[in-house]
């Protein structure tokens, strides 16, 4: 089984500030009310006796698991691949007002593109597949947390979570 966890509350004061420009966005930590919602989800029963967690690389998603790792006392993993969303699937930098775009684009055709077409974005189908990918090279323990995105949850569970937020999958 896998426990999927939205990270908490980011920290955006610095954005487009100092190394939080652009990609740099991504360096950005949990402000201390995402530290207490991390630390109130460590409490939930259903994360007890965790066999290990797993974590998107960006911080504020490897904060959260860093937290629930010393909460739980159970061993942490970074996996690339359990990154958010892509604007650009190629793996190029987008300016944010063409991110943005991208975004609004995504939502407003669900993650799917039109028939017969592609885009540059990552679809909720491709989104899916990555994260899937990493999800089978843990299928052999009983529990693993996988601390992530809205975006990438969504695509894999169909559930939207709240921050903090566990959704139950299993693969």
């Amino acid at each position: 089984m896998f426990y999927f966890v939205r990270h908490g509350k980011t920290d955006y004061s610095e954005h487009n500030q100092k190394i939080y420009q652009g990609y740099g966005v991504n360096l950005a930590s949990l402000a201390e009310k995402g530290k207490k919602q991390i630390k109130q989800t460590a409490k939930d029963e259903r994360l007890q006796d965790a066999d290990l967690i797993i974590s998107s690389p960006y911080t504020r998603a490897l904060q959260s698991a860093a937290i629930l790792s010393r909460k739980l006392n159970v061993k942490l993993e970074v996996e690339t691949d359990l990154h958010e969303w892509l604007a650009n699937k190629n793996y190029m930098y987008e300016e944010d007002s063409r991110a943005e775009l991208a975004c609004a684009e995504y939502f407003s055709l669900n993650g799917d593109y039109p028939p017969g077409q592609d885009r540059n974005w990552e679809s909720r189908q491709l989104m899916a597949e990555r994260v899937c990918k990493v999800l089978e090279k843990y299928s052999q323990y009983d529990k693993v947390i996988v601390v992530g995105h809205s975006m990438m949850i969504q695509a894999v569970t169909g559930y939207n979570p709240k921050l903090g937020e566990i959704v139950e999958f299993n693969l």
